[in-house]
């Protein structure tokens, strides 16, 4: 009996040496270059349609609304295509940390669960990443208020 919980254990130390030797090294230095120039790429795109909105006669306050629903839609339309997952695994935070992957999670969550129905499936499931976000936000923007409301 001893011989055999040997012989296992003997078999998860190689597995796991054979698993330390084939796992890749993590790229740091690449990984952050890539994050920030893809992130900022992302944010230039946004900044374009801000410009295009300023240049068609609207204030820089009443562009930002429309500006957010265009980004919105670029990364919900990156997503439905697939284009997102291959920017996702090659850019890494870079394309998350923008609204684009905010709206990636959203559509994302929705097509896998596309197959359980569209209210059940699609519309109960797409929140359910992004309800914490949502919530935070909210709360967010309610203690800010007060404090503003407070300090004016």
């Amino acid at each position: 009996m001893a011989n055999k919980l040997d012989e296992e254990q003997r078999k998860k130390d190689a597995y796991q040496r054979l698993v330390a030797r084939k796992k890749p090294k993590p790229r740091g230095f690449r990984n952050f270059v890539v994050a920030f120039i893809v992130g900022g790429l992302i944010c230039v795109v946004g900044q374009v349609v801000l410009s295009i909105f300023i240049a068609r006669g609207m204030s820089q306050d009443q562009a930002a609304a429309p500006t957010l629903a265009v980004m919105i839609f670029i990364g919900a339309l990156a997503t439905g295509l697939g284009i997102y997952d291959y920017l996702g695994e090659f850019a890494g935070a870079g394309a998350a940390v923008p609204i684009t992957g905010f709206s990636n999670t959203i559509v994302a969550a929705a097509m896998d669960f596309k197959r359980e129905g569209y209210v059940l499936g699609m519309g109960a499931k797409m929140f359910l990443i992004a309800g914490p976000v949502l919530v935070f936000g909210i709360i967010t923007a309610i203690f800010v208020g007060a404090i503003h409301l407070l300090t004016s």
